[in-house]
């Protein structure tokens, strides 16, 4: 519980969640664009990320897009998605990764989380295929950079005749098994939004060892023109292009994204050391088979030390107790001291826009939504970690002196 007498000074500068880190080079290749003229979606820093991409991922082919999102919807219609066909999806995920379902007429249904990497559960999976076995498609995230069970998750799929659309916007760079993620699914995404890793300002791209998949796919995102002397068209296309401006930026912040991972992973070091004795645990992921790209370090406070909380769709409040916290305390009072955390994303299946959509657990029907919230058991596991847990500040300009603040302040939230 957090006193007066537990105050802190103000940050003087807000301590973000995690924002962009310019080396320079960004600069550079941007002004190269602006000399060169080359402002639009062609010039050579498009297809330089792509090749660098590529091979840093370690696929054939990587297509530069405006963002994320539209890599993912651009993968759906290579996937065959059509109107009315079910879509295995991550729950515990932000939502563009299972819009581009509903855009091209799907209807998301979905997975829940497992405890281990907090990602799509297999065990879960497996049984929605014995619910829907004519489902054919799944698209999963590696959530704040931890890898998936990339073997369990692709044998389901495998065995059932699915193809996996691989959401890796959040974990590029992380590996499994010394494999790029990104590079597991039938097609895969990476993002370079504000806030990740690397970033570009916007961007993404798709990922392919298909050179069919990969024309197809930059001919969708510049409107699906024809080769032809006037403005041709035999297919529906999309304005999705990457702008060779955008590029400049990514191809400066390419060459930093391993000194990017390893900063964040000391950020997430750092917590875990200084929450020692705390009755919390850090975001979990397989040290065996995986190496996280650590973009977000959060916590998961024990179910014993809750604070009575409680959240609607819009806000929250809590009953402040001695010895417990909760997210809603912790969060309020890093905003109160200039420093930004963040709930863990709310699950797709407590989202108003999909709360009629099919929602597999492990020990519910499947076919609806189950009323059982059993705390820290198999039933909704995703709603009980968004319960429990939140994102800490993350950013990798955030100095030793402000993280070591930040966690003295979340630890006199358990005073």
């Amino acid at each position: 519980m957090f006193t007066q007498d537990k105050k802190f000074k103000k940050f003087n500068s807000k301590v973000w969640l995690s924002t962009p880190t310019m080396h320079g080079e960004e600069l550079k290749w941007m002004t190269d664009a602006f000399d060169t003229n080359w402002m639009s979606t062609v010039g050579e820093n498009i297809n330089e990320v792509e090749r660098m991409a590529a091979n840093k991922i370690g696929c054939k082919h990587a297509v530069a897009l405006s963002c994320g999102t539209a890599a993912l919807h651009l993968a759906m219609k290579l996937a065959g998605t059509k109107r009315g066909d079910k879509v295995f999806c991550s729950d515990m995920t932000f939502a563009a990764t299972l819009n581009p379902v509903v855009y091209e007429g799907g209807v998301p249904v979905f997975i829940d989380t497992e405890r281990d990497t907090w990602n799509m559960d297999p065990v879960a999976l497996e049984k929605a295929f014995t619910l829907y076995p004519e489902v054919k498609h799944v698209v999963f995230a590696h959530l704040y950079g931890t890898p998936a069970k990339m073997d369990e998750l692709r044998a389901v799929a495998d065995k059932h005749g699915a193809v996996i659309i691989e959401d890796a916007a959040e974990s590029f760079g992380a590996t499994y098994k010394g494999k790029q993620t990104g590079t597991f699914g039938d097609i895969g995404v990476i993002s370079f939004n504000g806030n990740k890793i690397v970033t570009g300002s916007s961007g993404g791209m798709l990922l392919t060892d298909d050179t069919e998949q990969a024309n197809k796919a930059r001919k969708w995102s510049t409107q699906s023109r024809e080769n032809a002397p006037w403005y041709q068209h035999e297919q529906l296309g999309y304005n999705y292009r990457m702008s060779n401006v955008i590029a400049g930026v990514i191809r400066g912040q390419l060459p930093y994204l391993e000194e990017h991972i390893e900063k964040k992973r000391a950020i997430y070091e750092r917590y875990k050391a200084g929450f020692k004795g705390l009755p919390v645990t850090m975001n979990p992921f397989d040290e065996k088979n995986s190496k996280p790209n650590y973009w977000l370090s959060c916590m998961l406070i024990d179910q014993g030390a809750m604070c009575k909380q409680v959240r609607g769709d819009l806000d929250a409040c809590y009953v402040a107790e001695h010895g417990k916290s909760c997210p809603t305390e912790i969060l309020s009072t890093l905003a109160a001291y200039n420093a930004e955390g963040r709930p863990i994303w709310k699950p797709m299946h407590m989202q108003p826009i999909y709360r009629n959509n099919p929602f597999v657990t492990v020990e519910g029907d499947g076919r609806g939504k189950t009323n059982a919230y059993i705390s820290g058991g198999g039933v909704d596991v995703g709603m009980d970690i968004f319960d429990r847990g939140l994102c800490l500040p993350s950013d990798i300009k955030m100095t030793a002196d402000d993280q070591q603040k930040v966690i003295e302040i979340v630890r006199a939230c358990f005073d």
